[in-house]
């Protein structure tokens, strides 16, 4: 695996060593020996899919409250989807950034997201399938988010949102000196 850092501390795209022949290819999605060895979250008790059928389906951006915060495995497994992830860490030098990345069936590419950030995608194409590997359990009472279009972070999506839940529609702004709760 290929691990390359992001501009945002602690999060990196993650690019797989394929070891071809005239059979196909094999590569590792992932090793604990690896992700540990960089200082990563390398257990992870829950893996989710979601599946969207329609292009323009934006699911996002959500949070969890302290102490359930969720490091995050994604990779986009049918389909292509924008990923986006903005640092709410307390403190951090890149506080209220954010950051994108093309995750496709094709390219194969992953986005490793530390505990501490929102998280969202935009999907680019009919029925795209995301996978998730979780560093958490599911904490019901825990999940937060904020705006997709919040202008104080000023995410520039590739294209126009036509899917939005009316959750993730009306998460409040964020301001930096809270929580976005």
């Amino acid at each position: 695996m290929i691990f390359t850092p992001t501009k945002l501390s602690g999060a990196f795209v993650i690019d797989l060593e394929l070891r071809t022949d005239t059979r196909g290819f094999f590569a590792r999605s992932f090793c604990e020996r690896e992700f540990a060895e960089r200082g990563l979250c390398a257990k992870y008790p829950q893996c989710n899919i979601s599946y969207n059928r329609q292009r323009g389906t934006l699911r996002g951006m959500h949070y969890n409250r302290t102490p359930h915060e969720e490091a995050k495995l994604v990779r986009c497994q049918a389909g292509s989807i924008y990923d986006v992830i903005v640092d709410l860490r307390p403190g951090s030098a890149t506080l209220g950034q954010w950051m994108g990345v093309e995750l496709t069936a094709q390219n194969r590419r992953m986005l490793y997201i530390p505990k501490g950030f929102a998280h969202g995608f935009l999907t680019l194409s009919d029925h795209a399938e995301v996978f998730y590997q979780m560093s958490e359990f599911y904490v019901p009472d825990a999940g937060l988010g904020l705006r997709y279009d919040d202008p104080g972070i000023g995410i520039q999506w590739p294209e126009a949102a036509v899917e939005v839940s009316d959750r993730d529609r009306t998460y409040p702004d964020w301001h930096a000196e809270g929580s976005g709760d």
